[in-house]
């Protein structure tokens, strides 16, 4: 058994990626708008990181003690995703119903264990009813005290105005008809104007939470006094509607996060109304999601600086062959060089500008041109529109070597 459990703990992600896919995409796992967490990078993430925390909880104290009892796994990635279940919609039922299926597939996995560890009948049946008990009982521990944390949570979500406004927010963003002035009263902000969304949060459980809170007052400061809407999503997540009808300037925003370790800010696309308000936070959502997914260091993007990113990451293959014939072998050069390369095309080829932005000489900037040059496969004032689209996504490409998009 103690062999066994040491396989779980050199267990590759990818079979925990699988479990909370299937997990997450069950019909289950939809909250009342009927949307499935798997649409939610934030929650997603979550319970990928549960998921492994409960095998990785169960495989050390059989390690350590096999075949004995393994008490509950109430570390605080188990007791966040309550609050992530609680503020989607999703019941105590259906949190059940996912656990066991969790727990299906971890049997199923554990079996193929045991098949590699003998071939003897008795002991191959021994060992899987002693683990397999054990595996149960622990699973219902573990459920009772994720239970018990929903029950806690939704008691704390249905008190103070945060519900309200966050249930009204929520039905715009859904499309549910709804009359504007009755919206407007619940959300205590004005509808009939330009909104900017902005989603703030954190997927580190290291992160002070008031850093959240800090970073919303950052942004609201941006409004210039005028009321800006803030919604409490969730223990570690922010919404923000912030008002006016010009993108708001956040460069003292980036600057001010890399004193705030582990928050991240997406931005939406700044449109009026009441359609305005929900298209804006589901471009914030969109470049959340790029942002979780290509496990970007950028602690804060727009919907602007992901967009052609993402229509590229919708087919991962065709992306990569637009950035291998368009970059060549630049795609491999040294990222600086490549940085030089865009800066360079962003400032519409002004080696003046570009090496002023860079903090460089202009000579310097002019002989890594040239070193850029050399690798392109194609001259660069023939195809500075490909090239710049070609590293924009290269930015943004996962460690895995493919746009960051949806999994597939």
């Amino acid at each position: 058994m103690r062999q066994a459990a040491k396989t779980v703990i050199h267990t590759r992600q990818t079979f925990y990626d699988e479990v909370s896919r299937l997990s997450l995409t069950s019909n289950f796992m939809a909250s009342v708008s009927g949307r499935l967490l798997a649409d939610d990078p934030i929650a997603a993430e979550a319970i990928t990181r549960s998921n492994r925390s409960n095998q990785l909880h169960w495989a050390a104290a059989n390690i350590s003690h096999p075949g004995e009892p393994v008490p509950a796994n109430t570390d605080a990635e188990t007791l966040a995703i309550a609050r992530y279940l609680v503020r989607r919609g999703i019941s105590e039922a259906a949190m059940v119903e996912t656990y066991r299926l969790a727990q299906s597939l971890s049997l199923r996995f554990w079996l193929k264990a045991v098949y590699q560890l003998t071939s003897d009948p008795e002991d191959m049946r021994e060992l899987f009813d002693v683990s397999e008990r054990s595996i149960t009982l622990f699973l219902g521990e573990t459920i009772s005290a994720v239970h018990r944390q929903m029950q806690i949570e939704r008691d704390n979500l249905t008190s103070g105005a945060h519900p309200e406004r966050r249930a009204a927010a929520m039905l715009i963003v859904d499309g549910a008809p709804l009359d504007p002035d009755l919206a407007e009263q619940k959300l205590g902000y004005q509808l009939d104007q330009g909104h900017t969304a902005a989603i703030i949060w954190s997927n580190e459980s290291t992160t002070n939470l008031a850093d959240l809170d800090q970073t919303a007052e950052l942004l609201i400061h941006t409004t210039h006094g005028r009321r800006a809407l803030s919604v409490l999503a969730s223990a570690d997540t922010r919404w923000l509607w912030l008002p006016g009808a010009n993108n708001p300037d956040f460069s003292a925003i980036r600057s001010a996060l890399g004193q705030l370790p582990g928050v991240r800010v997406a931005i939406g696309t700044t449109a009026a109304g009441i359609e305005g308000f929900r298209r804006s936070h589901l471009d914030a959502i969109e470049t959340q999601r790029m942002m979780t997914q290509a496990g970007s260091p950028q602690q804060l993007a727009s919907f602007a600086d992901v967009q052609i990113v993402a229509l590229l990451a919708a087919d991962p293959e065709q992306a990569n062959r637009f950035i291998r014939h368009t970059l060549g072998d630049f795609e491999h050069a040294d990222p600086e060089l490549q940085l030089t390369v865009l800066t360079y095309i962003h400032e519409q080829c002004n080696a003046s500008q570009a090496a002023a932005r860079l903090f460089t000489h202009r000579n310097t900037l002019m002989r890594r041109l040239i070193q850029a040059q050399a690798l392109l496969p194609r001259p660069l004032e023939s195809a500075t529109v490909h090239v710049a689209l070609a590293l924009e996504a290269l930015q943004w490409r996962d460690a895995r070597g493919r746009p960051a998009g949806r999994h597939r």
